[in-house]
């Protein structure tokens, strides 16, 4: 018998429960007017953010840092099953959605090759929604550049809009 030495690369994967109903966490990732309350970090903000929410369609947004510096980030949809799944690929951006190489930005890509970003919504019953984020990089590159905290941040950021929309219902 030969035991495999192949390593699969084990990709980034954080979940999330909601207190909230599936259609109001896919209404907080999807609405423009939500996302821009999110996106990014703690003590970042989203002072720009354009969406054509469609299969071949994108998602560009501006990030500004406390100190008042921006970058762009775009996304491309490549799937969209309406309350369940959004399959993406984010990238780095100029302010109209052109991609830049994150190397002129200083930053070392670690994508795996091929892999897209998916976000799974799932209805757990009882007004609680499952959020599962699969990135298109390794874990362990994630934790260490800070991707994974800034993402947990983010998703703090989601859960308090979230329960926003949940009282306003």
């Amino acid at each position: 018998m030969t035991k495999s030495t192949a390593h699969e690369t084990e990709r980034m994967v954080i979940t999330r429960i909601f207190d909230a109903p599936r259609e109001l966490v896919w209404k907080a990732w999807t609405d423009p007017k939500y996302i821009m309350q999110w996106w990014g970090p703690k003590g970042f903000s989203c002072p720009a953010c354009e969406v054509d929410f469609r299969v071949g369609g994108k998602l560009l947004l501006c990030m500004k840092s406390p100190d008042g510096q921006e970058g762009w980030n775009a996304v491309e949809y490549h799937e969209i099953v309406p309350l369940e799944k959004i399959v993406s690929s984010m990238y780095f951006s100029d302010s109209r959605g052109n991609k830049i190489d994150p190397a002129e930005l200083g930053i070392e890509d670690e994508a795996i090759e091929g892999a897209y970003d998916v976000t799974i919504f799932e209805d757990l019953g009882n007004g609680r929604t499952k959020l599962t984020l699969i990135g298109n990089e390794p874990m362990e590159s994630a934790k260490n550049s800070g991707q994974l905290e800034g993402w947990n941040e983010q998703l703090d950021k989601v859960a308090a809009v979230v329960a926003g929309l949940a009282q306003a219902k």
